[in-house]
C-alpha cells in the first residue's frame, strides 16, 4: 500500500514539474514577441502627485505601427494623476520596426 502511494506522489511531482516547465517555456516565448524601445522618454512625475505622495505604476496597452511609431495608447491601470504623463512619455517612444503592427504592453514605475 505505502508503495502505491509512493508511486502515486511521484507522478503528482512529475507531473507539477512537467506544468512547470510548460509554464516557462510559454512565458518565454510571449517575452519574445515584444519589439524593443529605440528611444525611450522619460515621464515627467506630476508636481500634485508628488506633493501629495502619491506613487504606483501605470499599466498601458499602445499599438505600434510597423514603421515603429506609437500609434494609440490604451490605459490598462495606475493612479489617474499619473496616466496622462505615462501617456504622453510612451506616445513619444520609438520602437524596432516590424513586419505588421503590434500590441505591447508597458508599465511606468513613479517612485521617490
Amino acid at each position: 500500500m505505502k508503495s502505491l502511494m509512493r508511486q502515486g506522489a511521484g507522478k503528482i511531482v512529475f507531473l507539477a514539474a512537467l506544468l512547470t516547465l510548460a509554464a516557462g517555456v510559454y512565458a518565454q516565448d510571449a517575452a519574445q514577441g515584444a519589439r524593443k524601445v529605440l528611444v525611450k522618454t522619460a515621464p515627467v512625475y506630476p508636481t500634485l502627485a508628488r506633493s501629495m505622495n502619491i506613487h504606483g505604476v501605470v499599466k498601458l496597452e499602445a499599438v505600434v505601427e510597423p514603421n515603429g511609431t506609437v500609434k494609440s495608447i490604451d490605459i490598462k491601470g495606475g493612479h489617474p494623476l499619473l496616466t496622462r504623463s505615462a501617456m504622453t512619455a510612451v506616445g513619444h517612444w520609438k520602437f524596432e520596426t516590424a513586419a505588421k503592427e503590434s500590441r505591447e504592453s508597458i508599465e511606468i514605475k513613479f517612485e521617490d
